[in-house]
C-alpha cells in the first residue's frame, strides 16, 4: 500500500530500477539497471572495487589475485560459499579480464572530452581521411580564434575594471587633497591675520616700556610694582620644613639661571640691552623649535590633517571652551586643537635633573623600585620594591636639600616584595600596596600601621589601585588570574572576577567609580563595567605579549604598555584603537608607564626614560641613567633598566627610578 503523506522522501538512488513497455507489450529493464547490475558483478566480493587481475575459484567465484591471496594466509575457504579452497586451486581468469578492459575502454569515452575521445580513436587506428581531417583542422582553428576572442575580452575587461577602480581612488585621494588645500590656505590666512595682530600688539608694549624707560615719573610706580610683585610670590609660598619657603628656592633650582636681581630703578642702557638678549634668546628658540618640527613632520602633518578633517564640517565644538582661551578670528576648531598639540610638543627637547637620590642602602643588595608615586597633594611621594621597605619623602626637601641628606619622612616595613603603591587620593594618609605574597594592605602613613590587609590572592599580586570616585573602594589584580574588588569598610573582597590568564595591571576609569580596565598576560585589555562581570564591555586587542601597564589620561583615553615594546592609545568610548606609540625597548621587565593630560612617559631596558606626546608616535625626547658605582664598561651596566616613572599630576616634572636604586626628578626643558 502506497501512503499518501509525502512528508519524509527517501533520497533517489543512482540505478534505480525504472520499468519501460516493449513495443510489443512486454516491460523491459532500464539500461542504467542493466549496466548497475553489470558493474556489481565486475566486483570484488572482498574489496569492492572493480576486480584487478582476476582469479578464478575452483568453486567458480572470481576475486582481485592480490585480495584472495591474503585472504587464504588467513583462512582456508571462499569468502563467497565458505568452500575449502586453498592457493592451488586458483586460476587465472582471461575471460573476464578481457571482458574488465572493455568495461574500462567504455566508462573512459563516456567521461572524457570529446578532444580525448578523438585522441583515442585515433589512437585505436580509425581511419580518417584528408578532407575530413581538413574540415577538422579549419573548425579548430575558428574555435581557437573565439576563445582567444574571447580571451582577450575578460583580459581587457579586468584591466578596465582595476583602471575604474584606480581612477575613483585617485579622485578621492585629489578630493581630500584639495579639501586638505583649502582648509590649510583658510588657516594661513587665518594665522598670518593673527600674527599681525600680535606683531602690533608687541609693537604697543614696546613703545609704552620704552615710554616708560625714558620717563623718570613712571621708573619709581614701575619699579616698585615689581617689587610688589616678587613680594606677593614669596608671600604666598609654602613653607618647608625648617620654615624654608619652598616656592622661591624650588623654582631657583628648577630653572638654575633664574635670579631675583635687588630692588631699585633700573637704567636705561641696562633695560635696552635685556630686551635685545631676549630677543636673540627667542630667535634661537625659534630655530630650534622649527628643528622639531621638520624632524617630526610627517607625524606633525597626520595630526593636524586629523584634526582639521575631524572637525572640519562642524558647526561648532560640542565642548564649551575655557573662558580665558581667547577666541580668534577665522580659527576652526581643527586648528586651535593642533596648534595647542604643536606648542606642547615644540615646548620640550630634553630631560633636565633636578634632584637625585639613592632608594637603596647598605644593608639591601636588592635596590629594584617597582612602584613611585606621589600623594593627593603633590607634596610626598612614596617608593616600594624588593627591599620589602616602603619609603615616604618629602618632596620639596628632596628637590631643595643636598643630595647627601635625603632621608625619608616615614618608612614602613613589610613582611615580602612589594610590587604597587596606590595613594588614595581622598584621604591624604592612606596609602594600599600588593606584595609578591598576594597580600593587599592599606597604610596609614601617620601611624605607620596597616589599617586593613587582604589575603584573599593565591599567587602574587601584580597591581593594586584606589577608586577616585570612592575612596572606600580599590582593585588589585594577580597571578591567580583573579581581579578582586575590596572596601576598606569590610575585611573580604566584595566583587572577584575570574579570568583565563594572569593579571598584570588594573586601573579604575578616573570619571567612574564602575569601569576598570585590565591589563592581561593573554595579550589585551578587559574593560568590565563592576555592575555586570559576566563579561567585559569590550577587549581591546593589539598588543603582540602581555600587557604590563593600564593607565587613564581622561576619563576615554587609556593607555596600555607591553613588552612588545610599543605603548598604545585607546578610546573606550567608542573602543578604537587610537595610536601606537614606539622607541623604547621593553621585553621582558616591568619598566613603568606614567601619563598625564599632554604626555605618557615610559621606563626601557637600556636604562633609559621616555617621553611621548599623546598625538606623536614617536618620543618627545629621552634621558639615560647614569650608573654612578658603575664603570659604563662593565659587563653589568647594560643589565638596568628603569623600573618605576610618575608624572607630578599635569606639571612637566616627573620621578624616575631604575633597577639599581636610582630615583631622578626630571624636568622637562626646552
Amino acid at each position: 500500500m502506497v501512503e499518501s503523506s509525502i512528508g519524509g522522501v527517501v533520497p533517489a538512488v543512482k540505478g534505480s530500477v525504472r520499468v519501460g513497455v516493449k513495443e510489443g507489450g512486454g516491460s523491459v529493464r532500464d539500461e542504467g539497471e542493466t549496466e548497475w547490475e553489470l558493474d556489481r558483478e565486475l566486483l570484488c566480493p572482498i574489496c569492492m572495487q572493480i576486480i584487478k587481475d582476476a582469479f578464478l575459484t575452483s568453486c567458480g567465484h572470481s576475486f582481485c589475485y592480490m585480495c584472495i591471496i591474503t585472504h587464504l594466509h588467513n583462512k582456508s575457504d571462499c569468502p563467497c560459499c565458505s568452500h575449502y579452497l586453498t592457493t592451488s586451486q586458483l586460476y587465472p581468469n582471461f575471460l573476464l579480464d578481457k571482458l574488465l578492459k572493455k568495461t574500462s575502454a567504455r566508462q573512459i569515452s563516456k567521461t572524457a572530452s570529446p578532444v580525448e575521445q578523438f585522441r583515442l580513436s585515433l589512437e585505436q587506428g580509425c581511419d580518417v581521411s584528408v578532407k575530413e581531417l581538413d574540415a577538422l583542422l579549419s573548425m579548430l582553428s575558428e574555435r581557437k580564434r573565439k576563445l582567444e576572442q574571447e580571451e582577450a575580452e575578460r583580459n581587457m575587461q579586468i584591466l578596465l575594471d582595476f583602471l575604474q577602480m584606480l581612477r575613483k581612488q585617485k579622485v578621492d585621494e585629489l578630493n581630500e587633497v584639495q579639501h586638505d588645500l583649502q582648509y590649510i590656505k583658510e588657516d594661513i590666512s587665518a594665522v598670518e591675520r593673527h600674527r599681525i595682530d600680535l606683531y602690533r600688539a608687541r609693537d604697543r608694549y614696546s613703545m609704552k616700556l620704552r615710554m616708560l624707560a625714558d620717563d623718570p615719573i613712571g621708573k619709581k610706580p614701575w619699579s616698585s610694582s615689581t617689587d610688589r610683585n616678587f613680594g606677593g610670590l614669596f608671600s604666598t609660598s609654602r613653607n618647608a620644613p625648617g620654615g624654608l619657603p619652598t616656592g622661591n628656592l624650588t623654582y631657583k633650582r628648577v630653572e638654575g639661571k633664574a635670579q631675583i636681581s635687588s630692588p631699585g630703578p633700573h637704567r636705561k642702557d641696562t633695560s635696552t640691552s635685556e630686551l635685545n638678549s631676549q630677543h636673540m634668546s627667542q630667535s634661537g628658540l625659534a630655530v630650534v623649535r622649527k628643528k622639531r618640527v621638520n624632524a617630526q613632520f610627517n607625524d606633525l602633518q597626520e595630526c593636524y590633517l586629523q584634526k582639521r578633517r575631524l572637525l572640519a564640517n562642524k558647526s561648532h565644538v560640542k565642548e564649551e571652551k575655557d573662558v580665558d582661551v581667547i577666541k580668534r578670528e577665522g580659527y576652526s576648531a581643527g586648528l586651535e586643537d593642533f596648534q595647542s598639540v604643536l606648542s606642547t610638543f615644540t615646548r620640550y627637547s630634553r630631560l633636565r635633573v633636578i634632584a637625585e637620590l639613592r632608594h637603596g642602602d647598605l644593608f639591601h643588595s636588592a635596590n629594584i623600585v617597582s612602584s613611585i608615586e606621589f600623594d593627593r597633594d603633590d607634596e610626598l611621594f612614596a617608593t616600594a620594591g624588593v627591599s620589602r621597605r616602603i619609603k615616604v619623602f618629602d618632596f620639596s626637601s628632596v628637590v631643595n636639600e643636598p643630595a647627601d641628606v635625603h632621608c625619608p619622612v616615614v618608612e614602613m616595613s613589610t613582611r615580602s616584595k612589594l610590587s604597587c603603591l596606590s595613594w588614595n587620593k581622598y584621604t591624604k594618609n592612606h596609602i594600599a600596596s600588593s606584595d609578591y605574597d598576594g597580600i593587599v594592605t592599606v597604610w596609614d602613613v601617620t601611624t605607620r600601621q596597616s589599617v586593613m590587609e587582604y589575603e584573599e590572592h593565591e599567587k602574587r599580586a601584580w597591581s593594586v589601585d584606589f577608586s577616585r570616585t570612592d575612596p572606600s573602594m580599590l582593585v588589585s589584580g594577580s597571578d591567580d588570574c583573579k581581579v578582586k574588588v575590596w572596601c576598606t569598610k569590610q575585611e573580604a573582597s566584595v566583587l572577584n572576577i575570574d579570568m583565563k590568564a594572569n593579571i598584570c595591571c588594573v586601573k579604575y576609569n578616573p570619571g567612574s567609580g564602575v569601569h576598570i580596565a585590565v591589563g592581561s598576560a593573554d595579550h589585551h585589555i578587559h574593560y568590565y563595567d563592576l555592575r555586570n562581570t559576566s563579561q567585559p564591555v569590550h577587549i581591546f586587542s593589539g598588543h603582540r605579549k602581555a600587557v604590563s601597564y593600564v593607565k587613564f589620561l581622561s576619563n576615554n583615553e587609556l593607555a596600555s604598555a607591553s613588552t612588545d615594546s610599543t605603548l598604545r592609545l585607546w578610546d573606550v568610548k567608542e573602543n578604537l584603537p587610537i595610536r601606537t606609540l614606539r622607541g623604547h625597548t621593553n621585553e621582558k621587565n616591568f619598566v613603568g608607564l606614567t601619563v598625564n593630560n599632554e604626555f605618557l612617559a615610559c621606563g626601557s631596558e637600556t636604562n633609559e626614560v621616555f617621553v611621548y606626546h599623546k598625538a606623536i608616535s614617536k618620543p618627545v625626547t629621552w634621558h639615560r641613567f647614569g650608573s654612578p658605582d658603575v664603570d659604563d664598561a662593565d659587563e653589568d651596566a647594560g643589565s638596568y633598566f628603569i623600573s618605576a616613572v610618575c608624572w607630578k599630576s599635569d606639571s612637566p616634572t616627573m620621578l624616575a627610578a631604575n633597577s639599581q636604586g636610582t630615583i631622578k626628578v626630571l624636568v622637562l626643558a626646552a
